[in-house]
């Protein structure tokens, strides 16, 4: 079949839809917007537009009253991005959901106590529920006891009133710390049943932006909903995304699908990064789900686009996928198809990469639990980052024998270098110690397991044990390591998911799993969260575009129940769970899966190739062309 075309349009299509924003952004007569901005349209450069025209505007006015534009955005790397382009304006606080947060709550330690009260002694019946019906003297059931002994000295502490400690760029430590699923909780409880505390927001920031609001936390967001609709004329919520790029599960699903009346919802139609066809392709792909098309650049190019078919049971698939690059270099007659490093492989699961790159143990172990396996995907759980960020550096200092190296991972780290734990007579011997028992392990030998390197950290005192993790290392008294005196504030860590929750019952299971498995696997996972190796996700590259794009499409790799390309492509028919699903208005495993794909596809400056593996041949063929995704010229089977 003939595609139909993308539609064309000027470069400067889009200018009306700043002045919108702009129009807005007026302290007179403030109005709440959702910012529909679909891949490479440039919704970053129009919050850039935004705030430059109101400093210009209002900025004179506002500093004098001692009011601000609040922005907040999913990463720290985000904030930075969006700070450099504003300029580190005072004016416009540009900080993570979870920075920001803290700012509103910080200093509400009693409500913060009794939402503690009300809400820990539930986790501690969940847990001891699940201790009373699981097999007593397993190791499932010991960890459960140190989890409920935790609980319960927690529980104890706040008996008087308190004080409470967050950082939102690293762990915390002790009773007085908060975790960061527990801020976002409470900052969206407290927004919604404090009028002290919508005052002070709205008096403060009359208005507060947020980008990726579609990956957001659904429970802030909606605590946000209500502030602004008991505000209207003196605070407005301004929202930018796309709900097709929705990435995280802790996202409000039907963001910009139910916008409250009197809302502004300007929209921006222009794809300004890829050329015709892949805005056509994209086009295609979310029809079904909202039928919004973008415009591709009169002044852009054609660009090439080609579905490889392969059987599931291919036995060398890196070496299928190096013979398509030599096919795309002789199509686009572009031999920098045939260099790896100029292309950018992109996987729709993790499981893909992690199974090709080495790190299928562990990252099995943490994703049998919902809970985790989002922050698992980001490589930002508590846990993870222990070994990432404090073991692994440590190490690969050690054994390049980089002693500067090997002390500033000590002095950024570990407390046995600060002040109180040094003696007079050899204050550097605990730690000089604590490193060579690390090194003694071997950590490159398979037999060698994080929980080996775990128990060596913590008899050592080498570096303070996360929450999730203190449960495998407490002794027999439940005592837990003594809090540090002050966070590590220099760490920069992304932002963990609200459904983290490190020490629920099945999460000490699955981190017990992931304790069992090869410590070796940490390298490999760290040059894939850093996005160093040769593989990419969704996740990693949202926001970012590359001149040749492979997309590797494997349901039997992926192993997840989440996503299923031979179901999006019809290649595999709908279980039952996903016709009910379907039926209910849910979603489902396919939806899920088309945004994945729209947003690894619309990554694409030039070209695109995308490689399916498949039982079923001839069905995803038939499906694809017939679906208006591609060209029957566009097909080739290997």
């Amino acid at each position: 079949m003939t595609l139909e075309a993308a539609e064309l349009g000027a470069p400067d299509t889009d200018e009306n839809v700043d002045l919108e924003i702009h129009a807005c952004l007026d302290p007179n007569q403030p109005k709440s917007f959702f910012l529909y901005a679909g891949a490479g349209s440039g919704k970053t450069r129009s919050l850039k537009n935004a705030l430059d025209e109101f400093r210009d505007r209002y900025g004179a006015d506002f500093r004098r009253s001692g009011r601000r534009i609040a922005v907040i955005t999913y990463t720290n790397a985000a904030a930075d991005e969006i700070a450099s382009r504003v300029g580190h304006d005072s004016l416009f606080p540009i900080s993570t959901i979870h920075s920001f947060c803290w700012y509103v709550i910080e200093r509400h330690s009693s409500d913060i106590q009794a939402w503690l009260l009300e809400n820990l002694p539930k986790d501690l019946a969940e847990l001891r529920e699940k201790q009373s019906k699981g097999r007593a003297g397993s190791k499932a059931a010991q960890d459960r006891e140190r989890a409920i002994s935790s609980t319960t000295k927690r529980l104890e502490w706040l008996s008087i009133p308190r004080r409470f400690t967050y950082n939102p760029n690293g762990d915390n430590f002790g009773s007085d710390s908060l975790s960061h699923a527990e801020v976002l909780k409470i900052t969206a409880s407290l927004i919604i049943t404090k009028p002290s505390m919508q005052a002070v927001l709205v008096n403060k920031f009359p208005f507060l932006l947020i980008d990726e609001s579609q990956d957001t936390n659904r429970l802030l967001m909606d605590s946000l909903f209500a502030l602004a609709a008991a505000n209207k004329g003196k605070f407005a919520l301004g929202l930018f995304g796309d709900t097709m790029q929705r990435i995280y599960a802790d996202g409000k699903p039907d963001l910009g699908l139910d916008i409250p009346e009197g809302w502004a919802t300007p929209s921006k139609r222009m794809n300004h990064r890829c050329p015709k066809r892949v805005v056509q392709l994209g086009n295609s792909l979310r029809a079904a789900v909202d039928g919004k098309r973008q415009l591709a650049r009169e002044d852009s190019a054609v660009g090439i686009v080609r579905l490889f078919i392969v059987r599931a049971n291919a036995i060398d698939k890196p070496k299928v996928e190096e013979s398509v690059c030599v096919r795309m270099a002789e199509i686009c007659s572009d031999p920098e198809w045939l260099n790896q490093a100029m292309i950018k492989t992109l996987t729709l699961e993790h499981h893909m990469a992690a199974s090709r790159c080495g790190f299928l143990p562990m990252f099995e172990a943490l994703d049998q639990d919902s809970r985790l396996s989002t922050g698992a995907r980001k490589g930002d759980l508590s846990g993870l980052r222990f070994f990432t960020e404090k073991v692994a550096p440590l190490l690969g200092a050690a054994s390049d024998g980089n002693k500067f190296g090997v002390m500033a991972q000590l002095r950024k780290h570990s407390p046995l270098l600060r002040k109180e734990a040094l003696t007079n007579a050899d204050p550097l011997r605990a730690a000089r110690e604590a490193v060579d028992a690390l090194v003694a392990l071997d950590v490159d030998n398979q037999s060698t397991t994080f929980l080996d390197v775990l128990k060596c950290v913590a008899a050592h005192g080498l570096f303070e044990v996360p929450s999730g993790l203190r449960a495998f290392v407490a002794d027999g008294s439940g005592a837990e390591p003594q809090r540090p005196s002050s966070e590590p504030q220099d760490v920069d860590f992304s932002d963990v998911p609200e459904e983290e929750a490190e020490t629920s019952p099945s999460s000490l299971q699955a981190w017990r799993a992931f304790l069992e498995t090869p410590y070796k696997q940490t390298k490999p996972f760290v040059e894939y969260i850093g996005e160093m190796g040769p593989y990419g996700t969704h996740q990693g590259v949202k926001g970012l575009e590359f001149d040749r794009v492979l997309i590797v499409l494997d349901d039997g790799e992926a192993k997840g129940h989440l996503f299923s390309y031979e179901k999006l492509f019809g290649a595999k028919p709908l279980s039952e769970q996903d016709s009910k699903n379907q039926l209910e208005g849910a979603e489902t495993g396919i939806d899920r899966t088309r945004r994945l794909l729209y947003v690894t596809c619309t990554r694409a400056k030039k070209s695109l190739a995308l490689v399916a593996y498949t039982d079923n041949p001839d069905a995803l063929a038939l499906a694809a062309v017939r679906d208006g995704w591609f060209e029957e010229a566009e097909l080739e089977r290997l």
